[in-house]
């Protein structure tokens, strides 16, 4: 069996790669068990100041692999959870990416189906090809989205439209889908837009980077007063660290700031 994700790293962006390119990177647990574990192994790499997100060969990815599910004892515990838990597994392999403190960006291609759609939106932006087909198609076997879908679709869409998607399992391609607002860009090179992103990134302090995730993905639901102590604590936390001061120097002496490893996880 090959491995599931491989891992390239290129002057700080990490290349984590689908790898199941003879079934279009559908779902089995291999590649789950990947997914829900690769994550950890990038964020100890404090080298790695961005990741895309990709699959190899003709798909990102094209959701579950029902047929690989017929293990129904394994399959039902991997929808256990302790209390102490926010995932389960399937919930894991999709949350992992968002949980990163450095940028996730997802490329799709192909087909972008169930699964497939739920790990992309985990990322923090989403480069598509126009004719990239996307489906949130658990709908057509009777089921809901449940690896974070409940999440990620709610902060991008109104609610109406992830119901209709969700209930028709509609669908529809990459210029529908950033019309719709589920993706950040549509080109037909994808893969260089998000390259030039991450470029871009990359001159950015990794602590400031780190923070930015943690205050939107933390307070976009929460109260002002809430919204507003985790704004002070991160910006403490930033106004203190090494990497401010090394961007405040730089700016003084109008030079590129060359910043330390990211203390923010």
């Amino acid at each position: 069996m090959s491995e599931r994700i491989t891992l390239e790293v290129v002057d700080g962006i990490a290349y984590a790669t689908l790898n199941r390119p003879d079934k279009m990177n559908s779902l089995d647990f291999p590649l789950i068990e990947a997914l829900a574990s690769v994550p950890a192994k990038i964020a100890k790499d404090k080298s790695i100041r961005v990741v895309i997100l990709k699959g190899a060969g003709k798909a990102f990815s094209t959701g579950i692999d029902f047929a690989t599910f017929k293990d129904t004892k394994k399959t039902l515990t991997s929808f256990a959870k302790l209390p102490t838990q926010t995932t389960n597994l399937f919930q894991k392999c999709s949350w992992q990416w968002r949980e990163l403190p450095v940028p996730v960006l997802a490329v799709t291609h192909g087909h972008c189906y169930g699964g497939g759609i739920q790990i992309a939106l985990a990322a923090d932006f989403r480069f598509t090809t126009p004719d990239c087909k996307f489906a949130v198609m658990e709908g057509r076997w009777g089921l809901i989205p449940d690896m974070t879908g409940s999440v990620t679709l709610r902060e991008l869409l109104p609610m109406d439209l992830a119901k209709r998607l969700t209930m028709t399992a509609e669908v529809f391609n990459g210029v529908k889908a950033k019309e719709y607002g589920l993706v950040t860009e549509v080109s037909d090179d994808p893969m260089a837009s998000a390259e030039a992103l991450a470029k871009e990134l990359i001159q950015r302090s990794p602590d400031a980077l780190a923070a930015t995730k943690k205050l939107f993905h933390q307070t976009w639901t929460e109260s002002p007063r809430s919204a507003f102590w985790t704004e002070t604590v991160l910006q403490a936390r930033l106004l203190t660290g090494k990497n401010h001061r090394i961007a405040r120097s730089a700016g003084a002496k109008k030079e590129p700031p060359t910043w330390v490893t990211r203390t923010l996880d």
